[in-house]
């Protein structure tokens, strides 16, 4: 659903440009909590959420190489937010998708560079705003299990992504360039992407599913789901005049009790060569048809007034790599090399804003205070 330039008209561009850049700088706060972990439902490790949340920006990026067909003629793609939202939190989420709409729009000339304010609302803050919204929602009146969670985040993705396709259609009838009827679009629009809405419920659950399955203490949205582990005594080993011992508190699984102690290396490594195997080998086999919003452009119209875009002669301009003939090795290099650079930049982004805010919420130490432990992925 990336919106290249001559879609929307200057002044709706400059408008959601600003919406986009406001919702930046309320996440850019909001992720300063995420990431360090401070506020309700913080588990302990929260630090490891800056690398993990660059390997989800990463991770999504590379998913959004395989297109997979959704009609005749009409493929789709994952947009990420409700994927994001509750991997890593809302605030993060926003920012995840946000990092990988500007890389492939400067590296790869996919989406307009005019348009990214549209796609930033539209793909960042709209998906994972209705997302995260929606999941919370169902978590609460769900049994209070991991399954519960992959459910609420199948149901969550798959209106996530129709709910884009109306914010799309609202942009559209506020500043498209072309003479198209709105409800031809909307019907168009929501239709499509209702079925391309299945597939991302679907890879979001089973990524989500997956990253709960071992790691339940890494997934934003499942805090809260178990209680903290708490040591039991025995009352036989208890002193006679000791006073009562308060009821015993619901066990709790070993996995997720002693998670946050474990290093999340192995995840982050088993994520990042995910996010390679499918950007570097599994996308030459990606559905060439156009995806819901190319196709309905075209049948619609909407693409009569549609610019070049300014990085069209750029080296890796439509994720290939230019002046290699060879298409599967074109290809791979290409998202590999974005795979690559989506996880430096997400990375470095949420390691500064973590550590932004470890030091506005630190005490001074005193003479003799321990140097904190070195984190670890």
């Amino acid at each position: 659903m990336h919106v290249p330039d001559g879609f929307i008209n200057a002044p709706v561009s400059l408008a959601t440009g600003a919406v986009a850049a406001a919702a930046v700088a309320v996440s850019l706060r909001g992720a300063r909590r995420e990431l360090a972990g401070t506020g309700a439902g913080a588990v302990a490790g929260a630090e490891r959420t800056a690398p993990l949340a660059g390997l989800v920006a990463a991770f999504i990026f590379a998913v959004q190489m395989l297109n997979f067909p959704v009609a005749a003629g009409t493929s789709g793609h994952l947009l990420g937010g409700a994927l994001a939202a509750i991997l890593v939190g809302p605030y993060t989420g926003v920012l995840c998708v946000s990092v990988v709409l500007l890389m492939q729009g400067v590296l790869f000339a996919d989406g307009g560079l005019t348009a990214l304010g549209v796609n930033i609302t539209d793909m960042a803050i709209v998906t994972t705003v209705v997302a995260y919204g929606l999941f919370r929602g169902l978590v609460k009146v769900l049994p209070r299990r991991r399954r519960s969670i992959t459910v609420a985040s199948f149901v969550a993705a798959l209106v996530s992504v129709p709910a884009a396709a109306v914010a799309f259609t609202a942009i559209y009838a506020l500043g498209g360039t072309a003479d198209v009827p709105i409800g031809k679009v909307f019907t168009a629009m929501v239709g499509v992407h209702v079925l391309i809405g299945i597939g991302e419920a679907v890879i979001t659950a089973l990524t989500v599913g997956a990253v709960i399955a071992v790691r339940p203490d890494l997934v934003h949205g499942a805090r809260g789901l178990t209680a903290p582990l708490e040591l039991r005594t025995s009352p036989l080993a208890a002193p006679a005049d000791a006073p009562a011992a308060a009821p015993e508190a619901e066990p709790v699984p070993a996995a997720a009790a002693t998670a946050p102690r474990r290093s999340a290396r192995r995840i982050w490594l088993a994520g990042l060569a995910a996010a390679l195997v499918c950007a570097g080998g599994i996308s030459y086999y990606a559905s060439a048809s156009p995806d819901g919003l190319e196709k309905v452009a075209h049948d619609q119209g909407i693409d009569a007034k549609a610019e070049d875009h300014a990085a069209k002669d750029s080296p890796l301009a439509d994720y290939s790599v230019k002046d290699i003939t060879d298409a599967r090795l074109s290809g791979g290099l290409a998202g590999v090399i974005g795979v690559g650079a989506t996880l430096a930049v997400g990375t470095g982004v949420f390691v500064v804003l973590r550590r932004r805010k470890s030091a506005a919420t630190a005490e001074p130490a005193g003479p003799g205070a321990e140097h904190p432990a070195p984190e670890s992925v």
